[in-house]
């Protein structure tokens, strides 16, 4: 844990760290040893977090209120990065319209685009320059598997999440000879509060929040992408390398719709 600490620490900062696995990312970075910043939209909880992690661990931790789709996020990112040294940025914070596209108002689908693509590069960019700078560092992209192909009925949400696995693989070959470890997290079904909300039944193994937080942590060095859970590894591998395309978005459109079906 020492280690972790000198590679990423002091500080890092969780985005979506409110609840489910953005909460998970947070409590198991301050379980190593990290001073926290958590952000999220919900003022009360995010603070309610915040001190739950303090009375855990005996870190420090900072609750930052923050609409990631909101004007003027850069701004707030370079104030944090100038007042705290970030180590270790967490992108876990994600927008996901269910239903098909043209069921959407327009402003809703653009939201996924502000908080799932437009967020990420630039809290990427601000918070991870100073990291260049000083020559260690992490950043996280949390993606999902389904950004590896179309999604019928999250299609929008599919289509961020592949810009954030690619975006992660950009930025592990440009940052790591910079001492910045960047790693895309391609998380299966997770057992997260939107999760249950949105899902009547599990059609595929279901992780944990803390055992994929946990498993994408230990990876952090070691690549530029990770897929948590064994069932998830074998699936990615059969969708990238032995289904063709069009049966692959077959199957997933199948599973979603078994999931809210």
């Amino acid at each position: 844990m020492t280690s972790f600490r000198e590679r990423y620490g002091p500080w890092a900062l969780v985005a979506g760290a409110s609840e489910g696995l953005g909460f998970a990312f947070a409590d198991d970075c301050a379980r190593r040893g990290l001073d926290v910043v958590l952000v999220a939209r919900r003022a009360q909880v995010l603070e309610a977090r915040a001190s739950e992690l303090t009375r855990r661990h005996g870190v420090r931790t900072r609750a930052l209120p923050l609409d990631l789709a909101a004007p003027g996020l850069a701004e707030r990112a370079r104030a944090i990065a100038a007042e705290l040294p970030i180590g270790l940025v967490i992108l876990d914070a994600a927008y996901a319209p269910r239903g098909e596209l043209h069921d959407h108002p327009l402003d809703e689908l653009l939201r996924a685009i502000d908080v799932n693509v437009r967020a990420p590069l630039t809290l990427a960019r601000e918070l991870g320059a100073p990291m260049r700078e000083r020559g260690r560092g992490g950043l996280i992209v949390v993606s999902s598997v389904a950004g590896l192909r179309g999604t019928e009925t999250l299609a929008t949400y599919a289509a961020t999440k592949a810009f954030g696995r690619v975006l992660a693989e950009g930025l592990y070959a440009e940052l790591r000879p910079r001492g910045v470890d960047v790693l895309a997290c391609l998380a299966g079904a997770t057992r997260t509060p939107g999760y249950e909300a949105t899902t009547r039944r599990d059609v595929a193994p279901v992780m944990e929040p803390r055992d994929v937080a946990r498993a994408t942590l230990d990876a952090l060095g070691r690549g530029p992408v990770f897929v948590p859970g064994r069932s998830n590894r074998a699936a990615v591998w059969a969708l990238e390398r032995v289904l063709p395309r069009r049966v692959a978005i077959a199957l997933l459109g199948r599973s979603t719709r078994a999931l809210n079906g």
